[in-house]
């Protein structure tokens, strides 16, 4: 099959060994980015697999119709960003293995690293020793303080052992059905949501991003945070409710936010107010790049395509496509 790659900004995939999956393909690999739809039709013209990197690309219905090769998407995780009607109705199949085999510790570790990062102003103490200035706060301690986790699932709790063993306190909320399993489970959950944005020290968001959850947390929740606290998003940006987070900072609540997502990416307009705000700590999307997790997932994604170029096809999201 002709299978085109996109957006490998760093070229990774070509050194890792999951790549090898992709041997008797003809295989082109982008290691930019086209956010202009006709450009990036061209691109693809002769396309009959597209391989989609997480959602750097979104797939509109005016970008399939300008491919009539196209037999295959191959991805994994969720795929808000995937017009999946319109690829029902091109004829496209799309393949996505939403990683039942595990949590992604990459994410969990970056979670934790940006909850250090922002109560010990690990990035403010750096620039200001560079800058010959040395100390230029006093930042506070994680044992004995409460993290709140929004979302009960795999990634969360992965964070959830990371706190335990640093001494902190954790507390969860959620849907109803999550907060359910959370107490089976032996775990504490907040008497209510108010209470729960009220009394964290810490809250971090581990949700997935569809039409239920877009917005979830509201200008509402941030108002009730506590003016010392801090909002931490390694999911995505839609989770919180739009200019909400912006306008909480501005307000002093939360006090601080350490990111790692947003609306718009990737950000480069360093005047961006949410961006350039003194009380953000922004990472650019990189809570599952490391080499080991990108070799984990794009298996899973290689192990696609040869399914479908087997005739086998796995984890289809649209199976009324296949075999028509």
């Amino acid at each position: 099959m002709k299978v085109h790659i996109l957006d490998d900004w760093f070229d990774t995939l070509r050194g890792l060994p999951c790549f090898n999956l992709l041997d008797g393909h003809d295989v082109t690999v982008w290691t930019d980015h086209l956010s202009d739809e006709e450009a990036l039709a061209a691109r693809l013209a002769d396309a009959e697999c597209v391989v989609l990197f997480r959602e750097r690309t979104r797939v509109t219905r005016d970008l399939l119709e300008r491919l009539p090769n196209l037999r295959l998407i191959s991805q994994r995780g969720a795929w808000p960003h995937v017009d999946v009607e319109a690829c029902t109705d091109a004829g496209v199949l799309l393949c996505s293995n939403k990683g039942a085999d595990g949590a992604n510790y990459a994410a969990a570790e970056l979670t934790f690293a940006l909850i250090l990062a922002a109560m010990r102003q690990l990035p403010q103490q750096m620039a200001s020793t560079k800058a010959g200035q040395w100390q230029m706060g006093v930042g506070r301690t994680l044992r004995g303080r409460r993290l709140g986790l929004y979302g009960y699932g795999r990634i969360g709790s992965v964070v959830a052992d990371y706190a335990r063993a640093f001494g902190m306190e954790v507390v969860w909320w959620g849907s109803e059905a999550g907060r359910e399993k959370a107490l089976a489970a032996g775990e504490t959950v907040a008497d209510s949501r108010e209470v729960f944005f009220a009394q964290s020290d810490v809250v971090s968001l581990h949700l997935r991003l569809t039409p239920e959850t877009r917005g979830i947390v509201t200008a509402a929740d941030l108002a009730q945070m506590s003016p010392r606290s801090v909002l931490v998003n390694t999911s995505r940006a839609g989770l919180i409710e739009p200019r909400a987070l912006l306008a909480g900072l501005n307000a002093g609540r939360p006090e601080m936010a350490a990111i790692d997502v947003f609306d718009s990416e990737p950000l480069t307009d360093a005047a961006d107010p949410l961006l350039a705000h003194p009380n953000l700590i922004a990472t650019p999307h990189i809570g599952f790049v490391t080499e080991d997790e990108f070799d984990k997932q794009f298996a899973d994604i290689f192990a696609q395509v040869n399914a479908y170029a087997q005739g086998a096809p796995i984890h289809m999201v649209n199976p009324s496509v296949y075999g028509r």
